[in-house]
């Protein structure tokens, strides 16, 4: 009998662990992965605890994040982070040269970090605070980062691997110390009850995303390998099974997927089941509710309840993935002039990369959520008018969103074209079909973009000042 193959084990990072790669049958990029990630929440404890603000300056602590982001990066992908590091330092360069007015425009070629620090920068020294939202005004940075501060923001050890993005002024208090006080500030805490400024500890919020890390990779370790997406699209199944048979384990498969990355961002990035390696750092206060609780879900990722009960497309998205949402609603959606949906989904697509996977589930997904806004806004307000209506319509509409969202989102996990196709011609197209008739036969109702009408006065604004001028 011929031996079985052994776990993929070539990466680029580094080999030490391979024998613990080899005893738990995962592959070594994994291991090292999740390593990197254990010893960065151990970092994180004694980071918060022993170079805090009050026992060394802000350059130590930055020093620090850096160097650790960079080894991290180096013990994961090897030389292939050399890519990391001259895009950083490219970037770098080109923030201190360009022209203030076109600083945004170099930089929309890389990751999520640049692109923020990018806009912030622009909005803060190249626009005028009356041409900008709310939101933008408050992010905005009017002095250019060190290269230290540039680095510490972009490598930091507790986020280099996989995340999140956070916003440059929240990062640089936190190092300097003034993260949790400015938030308690921006909740007005002495309203809370408090007597005096209170210092919130994260070690309960850690141990909480803890055991919901533990619990998703169990989950991850049973559920998706009893249940393989590949075999929605394998030529049996699909020829001895029902539609309906093969709709239902489309959305168990699906289901049974949502774990690995239920584990992965709540080990990594902070959110009400999420980031121990950030809250543990003491990063990720939001500030105080109603009853006094602290809350550590500045950069939440996901909310799995949320999520897992979402009644509409959008309700979803915003729930999942919630910092890259956050990222594209600041870069491209409150900054398109025309079609927001449609250009901030083709820019995910893009951000994603390039599998065909990504872009057919991109393309879907801006089908899914126009239609499912067609919807709600031509019939959702006959069901408020009592609680019994309200119900079912939740019902129903939760349940059409859950199988939307899984048909949505099978090709990203399949990746290739041919898989796809294959899944959809088995599904007989049946969501695409029905969303482009919805949106033919429904009319559509203009959307009230505060954003919108502010671009509109801005622009009016800038001709009144030319004709003054």
């Amino acid at each position: 009998m011929a031996e079985a193959p052994g776990v993929p084990y070539r990466t680029t990072g580094s080999t030490l662990l391979h024998p613990l790669s080899q005893l738990l049958g995962i592959p070594l990029d994994q291991v090292n992965f999740v390593a990197c990630q254990l010893f960065a929440l151990l970092a994180a404890f004694w980071f918060r605890i022993y170079l805090s603000p009050s026992n060394v300056s802000s350059v130590v602590r930055h020093a620090f994040a850096t160097l650790f982001g960079i080894y991290f990066a180096v013990f994961c992908f090897g030389w292939y982070s050399i890519h990391i590091f001259v895009l950083v330092m490219m970037s770098y360069g080109i923030m201190n040269i360009a022209s203030i007015p076109n600083i945004h425009s170099p930089l929309m070629i890389i990751t999520q970090k640049i692109t923020t620090l990018a806009f912030q920068v622009h909005d803060g020294i190249g626009r005028r605070p009356e041409d900008l939202t709310a939101e933008q005004n408050r992010l905005a940075v009017k002095i250019r980062p060190s290269l230290l501060e540039y680095l510490s923001y972009l490598l930091n050890f507790m986020s280099v691997i996989a995340g999140p993005c956070s916003n440059y002024k929240d990062y640089i208090a936190f190092i300097e110390g003034r993260h949790v006080h400015m938030k308690l500030l921006e909740v007005n805490w002495k309203q809370k009850g408090y007597d005096r400024l209170p210092d919130p500890s994260p070690t309960g919020a850690v141990i909480y995303k803890l055991c919901i890390t533990f619990v998703s990779l169990l989950l991850f370790l049973t559920l998706t390998k009893t249940y393989p997406v590949t075999y929605i699209v394998d030529s049996q199944f699909i020829n001895n099974t029902s539609f309906l048979s093969r709709l239902g384990y489309l959305y168990i498969a699906m289901q049974a997927s949502k774990p690995k990355y239920y584990f992965a961002w709540t080990l990594v990035c902070i959110d009400v089941t999420a980031d121990a390696v950030n809250n543990a750092a003491g990063y990720g206060f939001s500030g105080v509710d109603e009853q006094g609780n602290f809350h550590w879900d500045l950069l939440s990722n996901l909310n799995i309840w949320n999520i897992e009960t979402a009644t509409s497309f959008k309700m979803y998205i915003e729930n999942w993935n919630i910092q890259t949402a956050a990222w594209l609603k600041r870069v491209c959606y409150d900054r398109a002039p025309w079609y927001p949906t449609a250009l901030t989904f083709i820019l995910s697509a893009l951000w994603h990369g390039v599998y065909p996977g990504y872009y057919f589930t991109f393309i879907t997904g801006l089908l899914m959520t126009l239609a499912s806004r067609a919807i709600r806004n031509n019939y959702r307000h006959y069901f408020l008018s009592s609680k019994s209506l309200k119900v079912v319509y939740d019902i129903v509409t939760w349940f059409v969103t859950q199988l939307a969202v899984c048909y949505t989102v099978a090709p990203f996990v399949m990746l290739a074209v041919e898989p796809t196709i294959k899944l959809y011609k088995s599904m007989y197209f049946h969501m695409h079909i029905l969303s482009l008739l919805l949106l033919l036969v429904l009319p559509i109702k203009p959307q009230d973009h505060t954003m919108r009408q502010l671009q509109n006065q801005v622009t009016h604004s800038s001709v009144k000042d030319k004709k003054e001028k």
